[in-house]
Protein backbone atom coordinates (compact mmCIF):
# COMPACT_ATOMS: atom_id res chain seq x y z
CA UNK A 1 0.00 0.00 0.00
CA UNK A 2 1.30 3.41 -0.70
CA UNK A 3 2.24 5.03 2.48
CA UNK A 4 -0.47 8.09 1.34
CA UNK A 5 -3.40 6.04 1.59
CA UNK A 6 -2.26 4.71 5.26
CA UNK A 7 -3.19 7.07 8.33
CA UNK A 8 -0.34 9.70 8.38
CA UNK A 9 1.85 8.82 12.06
CA UNK A 10 4.32 11.19 11.70
CA UNK A 11 4.91 14.89 10.31
CA UNK A 12 7.82 16.57 8.63
CA UNK A 13 8.20 20.31 9.37
CA UNK A 14 10.72 21.91 6.61
CA UNK A 15 12.17 25.67 6.92
CA UNK A 16 11.49 27.91 4.30
CA UNK A 17 13.99 28.12 2.36
CA UNK A 18 14.80 29.55 -1.71
CA UNK A 19 12.19 28.26 -4.15
CA UNK A 20 10.49 29.52 -7.32
CA UNK A 21 7.89 31.54 -5.37
CA UNK A 22 10.70 32.43 -2.61
CA UNK A 23 14.02 34.29 -4.19
CA UNK A 24 16.80 35.00 -1.59
CA UNK A 25 14.38 32.62 1.05
CA UNK A 26 12.67 36.41 2.02
CA UNK A 27 9.63 34.66 3.16
CA UNK A 28 10.19 33.58 6.85
CA UNK A 29 7.16 32.14 7.67
CA UNK A 30 6.67 28.72 8.80
CA UNK A 31 3.35 26.68 8.71
CA UNK A 32 3.59 25.09 11.98
CA UNK A 33 3.95 27.13 15.32
CA UNK A 34 5.32 25.29 18.28
CA UNK A 35 2.23 25.49 21.01
CA UNK A 36 0.01 23.78 17.00
CA UNK A 37 3.08 20.94 16.99
CA UNK A 38 1.79 20.31 21.28
CA UNK A 39 -1.38 19.81 20.20
CA UNK A 40 -0.56 17.43 17.34
CA UNK A 41 1.91 15.67 19.64
CA UNK A 42 -0.81 15.54 22.37
CA UNK A 43 -2.96 13.82 19.52
CA UNK A 44 -0.16 11.13 19.28
CA UNK A 45 1.45 12.24 15.85
CA UNK A 46 5.17 12.25 16.07
CA UNK A 47 6.43 15.77 14.31
CA UNK A 48 9.77 16.56 12.82
CA UNK A 49 10.88 19.49 12.52
CA UNK A 50 13.82 21.16 10.69
CA UNK A 51 16.49 22.93 12.89
CA UNK A 52 15.38 26.95 12.78
CA UNK A 53 12.07 26.26 10.91
CA UNK A 54 10.61 29.08 12.75
CA UNK A 55 13.30 31.67 13.64
CA UNK A 56 12.38 33.76 10.76
CA UNK A 57 9.45 34.49 12.97
CA UNK A 58 11.15 34.53 16.36
CA UNK A 59 9.81 30.64 17.39
CA UNK A 60 13.14 28.87 18.62
CA UNK A 61 13.94 25.00 18.72
CA UNK A 62 13.56 25.07 22.21
CA UNK A 63 9.98 25.63 22.21
CA UNK A 64 9.16 23.33 19.48
CA UNK A 65 11.29 20.73 21.69
CA UNK A 66 9.48 21.64 24.67
CA UNK A 67 6.35 20.94 23.07
CA UNK A 68 7.28 17.07 21.77
CA UNK A 69 8.69 18.05 18.15
CA UNK A 70 11.89 15.75 17.05
CA UNK A 71 14.27 17.60 15.62
CA UNK A 72 15.98 17.55 12.76
CA UNK A 73 18.70 18.85 9.70
CA UNK A 74 17.85 19.81 6.20
CA UNK A 75 19.68 16.50 5.33
CA UNK A 76 17.01 14.38 7.38
CA UNK A 77 13.58 15.84 7.28
CA UNK A 78 12.65 14.72 4.24
CA UNK A 79 13.94 10.98 4.48
CA UNK A 80 11.08 8.76 4.81
CA UNK A 81 8.60 11.22 5.94
CA UNK A 82 5.26 10.26 4.65
CA UNK A 83 3.35 13.50 5.15
CA UNK A 84 5.61 16.67 4.69
CA UNK A 85 4.22 20.37 5.46
CA UNK A 86 5.56 23.78 4.63
CA UNK A 87 4.46 27.00 3.23
CA UNK A 88 5.17 27.61 -0.10
CA UNK A 89 5.85 25.36 -2.47
CA UNK A 90 9.26 23.90 -2.64
CA UNK A 91 12.60 24.16 -4.26
CA UNK A 92 13.36 21.67 -7.37
CA UNK A 93 16.10 20.46 -5.27
CA UNK A 94 14.08 19.47 -2.16
CA UNK A 95 11.80 17.39 -4.48
CA UNK A 96 14.39 14.82 -5.06
CA UNK A 97 14.54 14.16 -1.68
CA UNK A 98 11.19 13.38 -1.01
CA UNK A 99 10.18 9.67 -0.92
CA UNK A 100 7.80 8.32 -3.91
CA UNK A 101 3.86 8.35 -2.76
CA UNK A 102 4.22 10.83 0.12
CA UNK A 103 2.08 13.48 0.64
CA UNK A 104 3.18 17.31 0.24
CA UNK A 105 0.90 19.90 1.95
CA UNK A 106 1.81 23.63 1.22
CA UNK A 107 0.35 26.71 -0.83
CA UNK A 108 1.42 24.66 -3.97
CA UNK A 109 0.25 26.96 -7.00
CA UNK A 110 0.16 24.48 -9.15
CA UNK A 111 -0.67 25.87 -12.44
CA UNK A 112 2.01 28.95 -11.66
CA UNK A 113 4.81 26.77 -11.79
CA UNK A 114 4.82 24.30 -14.77
CA UNK A 115 8.02 22.94 -14.69
CA UNK A 116 8.02 22.20 -10.77
CA UNK A 117 4.22 20.62 -11.32
CA UNK A 118 5.79 18.40 -14.15
CA UNK A 119 8.60 17.26 -11.50
CA UNK A 120 6.13 16.27 -8.43
CA UNK A 121 4.16 14.50 -11.18
CA UNK A 122 7.25 12.65 -12.63
CA UNK A 123 8.30 11.69 -8.89
CA UNK A 124 4.96 10.66 -7.88
CA UNK A 125 4.34 13.20 -5.04
CA UNK A 126 1.22 13.77 -3.59
CA UNK A 127 0.09 17.20 -3.80
CA UNK A 128 -2.56 18.86 -2.07
CA UNK A 129 -2.71 22.67 -2.57
CA UNK A 130 -3.92 24.82 1.11
CA UNK A 131 -4.94 27.01 -1.03
CA UNK A 132 -7.59 24.92 -2.67
CA UNK A 133 -8.92 23.79 0.27
CA UNK A 134 -12.50 25.45 1.02
CA UNK A 135 -15.11 25.14 4.38
CA UNK A 136 -17.12 22.50 3.65
CA UNK A 137 -20.04 23.24 4.08
CA UNK A 138 -20.09 27.04 4.04
CA UNK A 139 -20.18 28.76 7.36
CA UNK A 140 -21.77 32.30 7.62
CA UNK A 141 -22.15 34.07 10.98
CA UNK A 142 -24.98 36.08 12.14
CA UNK A 143 -22.43 39.56 11.70
CA UNK A 144 -21.96 38.42 7.90
CA UNK A 145 -25.96 38.18 7.54
CA UNK A 146 -27.17 41.06 9.34
CA UNK A 147 -25.63 43.15 7.05
CA UNK A 148 -26.49 41.32 4.06
CA UNK A 149 -30.28 41.55 5.09
CA UNK A 150 -30.18 44.77 6.26
CA UNK A 151 -28.68 45.87 2.94
CA UNK A 152 -31.23 43.81 1.31
CA UNK A 153 -34.05 45.79 2.56
CA UNK A 154 -32.18 49.04 1.97
CA UNK A 155 -32.14 48.26 -1.36
CA UNK A 156 -35.76 46.76 -1.58
CA UNK A 157 -37.81 49.87 -3.06
CA UNK A 158 -34.85 50.49 -5.51
CA UNK A 159 -35.50 47.18 -6.97
CA UNK A 160 -39.42 47.79 -6.85
CA UNK A 161 -39.17 50.96 -9.16
CA UNK A 162 -36.29 49.66 -11.23
CA UNK A 163 -33.89 52.48 -10.15
CA UNK A 164 -31.32 50.55 -9.39
CA UNK A 165 -29.22 51.34 -11.71
CA UNK A 166 -28.88 54.78 -11.31
CA UNK A 167 -28.38 54.32 -7.86
CA UNK A 168 -25.21 56.05 -6.06
CA UNK A 169 -25.02 53.97 -2.53
CA UNK A 170 -22.89 55.53 0.05
CA UNK A 171 -22.10 53.51 3.21
CA UNK A 172 -20.64 55.75 5.93
CA UNK A 173 -17.77 53.59 7.74
CA UNK A 174 -16.35 50.16 7.95
CA UNK A 175 -16.49 48.03 10.25
CA UNK A 176 -17.29 43.95 10.70
CA UNK A 177 -20.64 45.00 10.63
CA UNK A 178 -20.78 46.86 7.54
CA UNK A 179 -18.85 44.27 6.17
CA UNK A 180 -21.74 42.19 4.79
CA UNK A 181 -23.87 45.02 3.81
CA UNK A 182 -20.97 46.09 1.40
CA UNK A 183 -20.81 42.69 -0.16
CA UNK A 184 -24.67 42.48 -0.88
CA UNK A 185 -24.72 45.92 -2.63
CA UNK A 186 -21.39 45.78 -4.73
CA UNK A 187 -23.22 42.48 -6.30
CA UNK A 188 -26.87 44.26 -7.00
CA UNK A 189 -24.95 46.21 -9.46
CA UNK A 190 -25.46 49.77 -8.28
CA UNK A 191 -24.72 53.09 -10.64
CA UNK A 192 -21.75 53.51 -7.93
CA UNK A 193 -20.74 52.29 -4.55
CA UNK A 194 -18.23 54.33 -1.78
CA UNK A 195 -17.08 53.64 1.47
CA UNK A 196 -17.15 57.14 2.94
CA UNK A 197 -15.55 58.14 6.47
CA UNK A 198 -17.73 58.82 9.32
CA UNK A 199 -16.32 62.72 10.02
CA UNK A 200 -17.47 63.83 6.57
CA UNK A 201 -19.15 67.01 6.37
CA UNK A 202 -22.33 67.78 4.51
CA UNK A 203 -20.40 70.14 1.75
CA UNK A 204 -17.52 67.08 1.19
CA UNK A 205 -20.65 64.67 0.26
CA UNK A 206 -20.76 64.09 -3.62
CA UNK A 207 -23.99 62.15 -4.00
CA UNK A 208 -27.44 63.52 -2.16
CA UNK A 209 -30.99 63.62 -3.76
CA UNK A 210 -33.65 60.71 -4.41
CA UNK A 211 -31.05 58.71 -6.00
CA UNK A 212 -28.69 58.53 -3.49
CA UNK A 213 -28.62 56.33 -0.18
CA UNK A 214 -26.68 56.77 2.65
CA UNK A 215 -26.18 53.35 4.52
CA UNK A 216 -24.82 53.46 8.25
CA UNK A 217 -24.62 52.08 11.53
CA UNK A 218 -25.79 54.30 14.52
CA UNK A 219 -24.50 51.65 16.76
CA UNK A 220 -21.40 53.10 16.01
CA UNK A 221 -21.65 56.31 14.01
CA UNK A 222 -22.61 59.28 16.20
CA UNK A 223 -23.28 62.03 13.46
CA UNK A 224 -20.86 64.63 14.11
CA UNK A 225 -21.57 66.93 11.55
CA UNK A 226 -25.15 66.37 11.81
CA UNK A 227 -25.04 64.88 8.12
CA UNK A 228 -27.93 63.01 8.49
CA UNK A 229 -30.40 65.66 9.09
CA UNK A 230 -29.02 67.61 6.06
CA UNK A 231 -29.53 64.70 3.94
CA UNK A 232 -32.87 63.73 4.80
CA UNK A 233 -34.14 67.99 4.27
CA UNK A 234 -32.36 66.95 0.94
CA UNK A 235 -34.43 64.19 -0.16
CA UNK A 236 -31.90 61.15 0.22
CA UNK A 237 -32.61 57.76 1.29
CA UNK A 238 -31.25 56.64 4.30
CA UNK A 239 -30.77 53.62 6.02
CA UNK A 240 -30.22 52.69 9.96
CA UNK A 241 -28.72 49.14 10.07
CA UNK A 242 -28.74 49.20 13.87
CA UNK A 243 -32.34 50.38 13.84
CA UNK A 244 -33.12 47.38 11.70
CA UNK A 245 -31.50 45.31 13.86
CA UNK A 246 -33.37 46.05 16.62
CA UNK A 247 -36.65 45.81 15.02
CA UNK A 248 -36.45 42.65 13.06
CA UNK A 249 -32.62 41.99 13.11
CA UNK A 250 -32.47 38.57 14.27
CA UNK A 251 -35.84 37.37 12.85
CA UNK A 252 -34.09 38.54 9.13
CA UNK A 253 -30.93 36.52 9.80
CA UNK A 254 -33.00 33.74 10.98
CA UNK A 255 -35.17 33.44 7.88
CA UNK A 256 -32.38 34.43 5.63
CA UNK A 257 -30.66 30.73 7.22
CA UNK A 258 -33.84 29.12 6.52
CA UNK A 259 -34.24 30.03 2.87
CA UNK A 260 -30.21 30.09 2.13
CA UNK A 261 -29.20 26.73 3.47
CA UNK A 262 -25.19 26.49 3.63
CA UNK A 263 -24.01 25.59 0.44
CA UNK A 264 -21.59 22.60 -0.20
CA UNK A 265 -18.14 25.20 -0.17
CA UNK A 266 -17.69 28.33 1.34
CA UNK A 267 -14.43 30.57 1.52
CA UNK A 268 -11.08 29.24 1.48
CA UNK A 269 -10.20 27.14 4.71
CA UNK A 270 -6.40 27.99 5.27
CA UNK A 271 -6.16 31.84 4.40
CA UNK A 272 -5.15 34.77 5.92
CA UNK A 273 -7.35 36.79 2.95
CA UNK A 274 -8.42 39.94 4.84
CA UNK A 275 -4.39 40.29 6.14
CA UNK A 276 -3.76 39.72 2.58
CA UNK A 277 -5.47 42.86 1.97
CA UNK A 278 -4.86 45.27 4.67
CA UNK A 279 -0.51 44.57 3.53
CA UNK A 280 -1.50 45.41 0.10
CA UNK A 281 -3.19 48.52 0.84
CA UNK A 282 -0.79 49.34 3.15
CA UNK A 283 2.46 49.02 1.13
CA UNK A 284 0.20 50.99 -1.95
CA UNK A 285 -0.03 53.98 0.69
CA UNK A 286 3.65 54.14 1.59
CA UNK A 287 4.29 54.07 -2.24
CA UNK A 288 1.75 57.16 -2.80
CA UNK A 289 3.47 59.04 0.25
CA UNK A 290 7.15 58.68 -0.54
CA UNK A 291 6.36 59.21 -4.52
CA UNK A 292 3.48 62.05 -4.42
CA UNK A 293 4.63 63.62 -1.17
CA UNK A 294 2.35 66.21 -1.28
CA UNK A 295 -0.53 64.82 -2.24
CA UNK A 296 -3.52 65.09 0.30
CA UNK A 297 -4.08 61.42 1.54
CA UNK A 298 -7.50 62.11 2.47
CA UNK A 299 -8.71 63.41 -0.65
CA UNK A 300 -6.78 61.34 -2.83
CA UNK A 301 -8.96 59.45 -5.41
CA UNK A 302 -8.87 55.50 -4.11
CA UNK A 303 -10.11 52.81 -6.13
CA UNK A 304 -11.00 49.19 -4.94
CA UNK A 305 -12.10 46.56 -7.67
CA UNK A 306 -14.48 43.89 -6.08
CA UNK A 307 -15.78 43.56 -2.37
CA UNK A 308 -14.73 40.21 -1.16
CA UNK A 309 -12.37 39.32 1.12
CA UNK A 310 -9.05 40.58 -0.10
CA UNK A 311 -11.21 43.81 -0.86
CA UNK A 312 -12.68 44.39 2.05
CA UNK A 313 -9.57 44.01 3.87
CA UNK A 314 -8.09 46.48 1.37
CA UNK A 315 -11.05 48.82 2.04
CA UNK A 316 -10.57 48.52 5.89
CA UNK A 317 -6.90 49.84 5.64
CA UNK A 318 -7.73 52.71 3.30
CA UNK A 319 -10.75 53.54 5.67
CA UNK A 320 -8.57 53.41 8.32
CA UNK A 321 -5.95 55.95 6.67
CA UNK A 322 -8.40 58.45 6.57
CA UNK A 323 -9.45 58.69 2.83
CA UNK A 324 -12.48 60.56 2.51
CA UNK A 325 -14.31 58.79 -0.26
CA UNK A 326 -13.30 54.73 -1.47
CA UNK A 327 -14.84 53.95 -4.85
CA UNK A 328 -15.76 49.91 -4.11
CA UNK A 329 -16.15 48.74 -8.31
CA UNK A 330 -17.96 45.91 -8.87
CA UNK A 331 -18.95 43.52 -12.13
CA UNK A 332 -21.24 46.67 -13.40
CA UNK A 333 -17.95 49.35 -13.09
CA UNK A 334 -15.61 46.96 -13.95
CA UNK A 335 -17.06 45.88 -17.48
CA UNK A 336 -15.03 47.54 -20.52
CA UNK A 337 -15.29 51.07 -21.55
CA UNK A 338 -17.35 51.91 -17.74
CA UNK A 339 -13.95 51.61 -15.80
CA UNK A 340 -11.80 54.11 -17.80
CA UNK A 341 -14.21 56.45 -15.61
CA UNK A 342 -13.32 55.55 -12.37
CA UNK A 343 -9.21 54.83 -13.40
CA UNK A 344 -9.40 58.60 -14.93
CA UNK A 345 -6.56 60.52 -12.20
CA UNK A 346 -6.77 57.39 -9.75
CA UNK A 347 -3.99 57.94 -7.34
CA UNK A 348 -4.27 54.39 -6.02
CA UNK A 349 -5.96 51.47 -7.39
CA UNK A 350 -6.23 48.05 -5.36
CA UNK A 351 -7.48 45.19 -7.74
CA UNK A 352 -8.95 42.30 -5.53
CA UNK A 353 -10.86 40.90 -8.30
CA UNK A 354 -10.30 37.53 -9.75
CA UNK A 355 -11.55 36.31 -12.93
CA UNK A 356 -12.44 32.68 -13.90
CA UNK A 357 -9.61 30.59 -15.29
CA UNK A 358 -10.72 30.94 -18.66
CA UNK A 359 -10.32 34.77 -18.93
CA UNK A 360 -6.86 34.57 -17.53
CA UNK A 361 -4.20 36.02 -19.65
CA UNK A 362 -7.26 37.10 -22.22
CA UNK A 363 -9.23 39.85 -20.24
CA UNK A 364 -7.68 42.39 -18.55
CA UNK A 365 -9.27 44.63 -16.19
CA UNK A 366 -6.62 47.28 -15.78
CA UNK A 367 -4.90 47.39 -18.84
CA UNK A 368 -1.56 48.79 -20.18
CA UNK A 369 -3.40 51.58 -22.18
CA UNK A 370 -5.51 52.36 -18.99
CA UNK A 371 -2.45 53.09 -17.01
CA UNK A 372 -0.40 54.89 -20.07
CA UNK A 373 -3.90 56.84 -20.92
CA UNK A 374 -5.76 57.35 -17.92
CA UNK A 375 -3.45 57.26 -14.11
CA UNK A 376 -1.23 59.76 -13.38
CA UNK A 377 2.44 60.26 -12.97
CA UNK A 378 3.91 58.15 -9.56
CA UNK A 379 0.02 56.63 -9.04
CA UNK A 380 -0.38 53.52 -7.41
CA UNK A 381 -1.91 50.27 -8.39
CA UNK A 382 -1.77 47.18 -6.33
CA UNK A 383 -2.72 43.63 -7.57
CA UNK A 384 -4.10 41.45 -4.66
CA UNK A 385 -4.59 38.59 -6.76
CA UNK A 386 -1.15 37.89 -8.64
CA UNK A 387 -0.12 35.61 -11.57
CA UNK A 388 2.46 33.94 -13.83
CA UNK A 389 3.43 33.63 -17.50
CA UNK A 390 0.71 31.09 -17.13
CA UNK A 391 -1.53 32.16 -15.10
CA UNK A 392 -2.18 35.51 -15.51
CA UNK A 393 -3.80 38.48 -13.35
CA UNK A 394 -6.55 41.16 -14.63
CA UNK A 395 -3.76 43.62 -14.59
CA UNK A 396 -1.98 43.38 -17.59
CA UNK A 397 1.22 44.91 -16.21
CA UNK A 398 1.46 41.87 -13.74
CA UNK A 399 2.93 39.34 -15.89
CA UNK A 400 4.38 37.94 -13.04
CA UNK A 401 4.26 38.10 -9.21
CA UNK A 402 6.72 40.15 -7.78
CA UNK A 403 8.86 39.60 -4.77
CA UNK A 404 10.20 41.07 -1.49
CA UNK A 405 13.46 41.26 -3.33
CA UNK A 406 11.78 43.57 -6.13
CA UNK A 407 8.30 44.78 -4.56
CA UNK A 408 7.35 46.75 -7.58
CA UNK A 409 7.71 47.62 -11.40
CA UNK A 410 7.22 51.65 -12.87
CA UNK A 411 5.34 51.66 -15.99
CA UNK A 412 4.02 54.43 -17.85
CA UNK A 413 5.47 56.50 -14.81
CA UNK A 414 2.78 54.20 -12.27
CA UNK A 415 3.90 52.12 -9.43
CA UNK A 416 2.69 48.61 -10.22
CA UNK A 417 2.85 45.53 -7.57
CA UNK A 418 1.72 42.16 -6.94
CA UNK A 419 3.40 40.71 -4.49
CA UNK A 420 3.88 36.99 -4.01
CA UNK A 421 2.55 36.65 0.02
CA UNK A 422 1.51 39.99 0.66
CA UNK A 423 1.44 39.84 4.23
CA UNK A 424 5.29 39.04 4.38
CA UNK A 425 4.92 43.02 4.56
CA UNK A 426 4.97 43.33 8.22
CA UNK A 427 2.62 40.85 9.25
CA UNK A 428 4.72 37.11 9.31
CA UNK A 429 4.49 36.30 12.58
CA UNK A 430 1.05 36.77 13.28
CA UNK A 431 -0.31 35.54 9.92
CA UNK A 432 2.17 32.71 10.84
CA UNK A 433 0.05 31.62 13.57
CA UNK A 434 -2.95 32.16 12.44
CA UNK A 435 -2.17 29.70 9.06
CA UNK A 436 -0.62 27.31 11.62
CA UNK A 437 -3.79 27.61 13.67
CA UNK A 438 -5.88 26.77 10.20
CA UNK A 439 -3.80 23.94 9.14
CA UNK A 440 -3.88 22.23 12.18
CA UNK A 441 -7.66 21.93 12.27
CA UNK A 442 -7.78 20.14 8.77
CA UNK A 443 -5.53 17.86 10.03
CA UNK A 444 -6.95 16.97 13.25
CA UNK A 445 -10.33 18.52 12.95
CA UNK A 446 -13.09 18.12 10.89
CA UNK A 447 -11.53 17.26 7.83
CA UNK A 448 -8.72 14.78 9.14
CA UNK A 449 -6.29 15.25 6.45
CA UNK A 450 -4.26 13.01 8.98
CA UNK A 451 -6.33 9.53 8.29
CA UNK A 452 -4.35 9.76 4.73
CA UNK A 453 -5.42 10.57 1.09
CA UNK A 454 -7.69 6.94 1.22
CA UNK A 455 -10.89 8.94 1.48
CA UNK A 456 -10.61 12.48 1.53
CA UNK A 457 -12.79 14.80 3.22
CA UNK A 458 -15.02 16.69 0.72
CA UNK A 459 -13.32 20.36 1.34
CA UNK A 460 -9.67 18.58 0.40
CA UNK A 461 -10.66 16.00 -2.60
CA UNK A 462 -10.40 19.05 -5.35
CA UNK A 463 -7.12 19.97 -3.33
CA UNK A 464 -5.36 17.34 -4.25
CA UNK A 465 -3.77 18.62 -7.48
CA UNK A 466 -1.18 15.81 -8.06
CA UNK A 467 -2.50 12.31 -7.68
CA UNK A 468 -3.10 9.97 -5.96
CA UNK A 469 -0.36 7.34 -6.35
Amino acid sequence: MSMSFARYSSIALVKEIESPENPGGLEKRVALVPDDVGRLVQAGIKVYVEHGAGEGVSFTDDEYLKNGAIMQTAEQIYLDKALIIKFKGPSLASIENMSEGCTLFCMAHFNSYPDRAKLLQDKRINVIAMEEIYESPNQESDTRILGRVAMNQALAPFFSDNSMGGLRVRIIGWSERLRGAINRCGNRNPRSLQVIQPNITFDELDATGSNALYLYDSQSFDDPHNILAQLKDNGTHLFDMHAFELEQGQQAVDAYRVSHPPTEFGLRRIQCLHETGQAGARYGMDLLKKNKPSQDISNCKAVILGYGNVGQGALDELHSQGIKHIHVLGRAQTSSGRIDYWLKDADIVVNGAEQAAELRGNNFLISNQHIKDLMPQNSVVIDLVGGSPTNRSPVEAVISCSFLTAPYLVQDGVFVSALWGWPMMGMMRETAIRYSDQIVEVLIGQEQLIDGIKDLAPAIRPALVCGPF
